[in-house]
């Protein structure tokens, strides 16, 4: 397992900075938090990991691999994944072809042999099916797997999303306000999901709002506030320090 890398990444959108200089790294096997005030930078810094948006300055590194500028087709074969803030499904279809559109990068017949639903394909596609199975019963979803995904619940469209991110077998998981219109027993639930994926040895990424999810699931975490890193370290000791109570309650 590797460590992504962050040194001095920027995004500069002409003269407005949303990231400036920031440096950081997200090891394997642990939960690393990214926390800030609305429109601190938190989603971009997640764009240009993820290839979604070039950088104007800075490097992005996943073990010894360069991803600086790197596509988002290539940023998911290299092993990162990620959720959405505004959750992004095919809402008419079924919630477990949801999760199975994420083992797409895993896909070995050809498009002749899927077109023609030869043997080899009508097989991957069942061993698909299964993992996907497999995915739902985990996140105790498996009596929603037929249900069009439009029409769960928000907390289980925000599960849909979060196995679909899972399929693609990552090493680095990315989420982006996972539990955000959640109650505290579903965000409770899928922290214990998350835990053990980094227990596992999974890189994870959190972003969220919710601080109580992040002191509780976090050992380091970074603050940003109008795209630079104000604060990091251990939970407590950041969500104590005068410059982050300043930036998200005002000085």
């Amino acid at each position: 397992m590797n460590t992504l890398v962050l040194e001095q990444v920027s995004k500069h959108f002409g003269g407005v900075i949303a990231a400036d200089k920031v440096s950081m790294q997200v090891p394997p096997g642990r939960i690393t938090g990214l926390i800030g005030p609305n429109g601190a930078g938190k989603s971009t810094i997640v764009n240009l990991i993820t290839g979604m948006m070039e950088l104007t300055g800075g490097t992005i590194r996943l073990g010894e691999r360069d991803l600086t500028t790197t596509s988002p087709h290539e940023v998911s074969r290299a092993g990162l994944a990620r959720t959405f803030q505004n959750i992004r499904l095919f809402k008419e279809a079924p919630a477990i072809d949801n999760v199975m559109g994420g083992f797409h990068r895993h896909e070995s017949s050809s498009l002749l042999a899927s077109l023609f639903a030869l043997p080899s394909a009508r097989a991957e596609t069942r061993r698909i099916r299964e993992q996907a199975a497999e995915l739902m019963e985990r996140f105790n979803m498996t009596r929603y797997a037929s249900f069009p995904a439009g029409g769960l619940a928000y907390g289980h469209q925000r599960r849909v999303e979060i196995m679909r991110a899972l399929a693609s077998g990552p090493s680095v998981l990315l989420l982006d306000e996972p539990v955000a219109g959640m109650n505290d027993v579903e965000a409770g639930e899928l922290g214990v999901i998350f835990s053990e994926l980094a227990a596992g040895g999974m890189a994870v990424l959190l972003i969220e709002h919710n601080m109580r999810f992040v002191t509780r699931l976090c050992e380091h975490v970074h603050v940003l506030d109008g795209g630079r890193l104000i604060a990091e370290g251990a939970p407590k000791k950041v969500v104590s320090d005068p410059a982050v109570i300043a930036a998200y309650l005002g000085a």
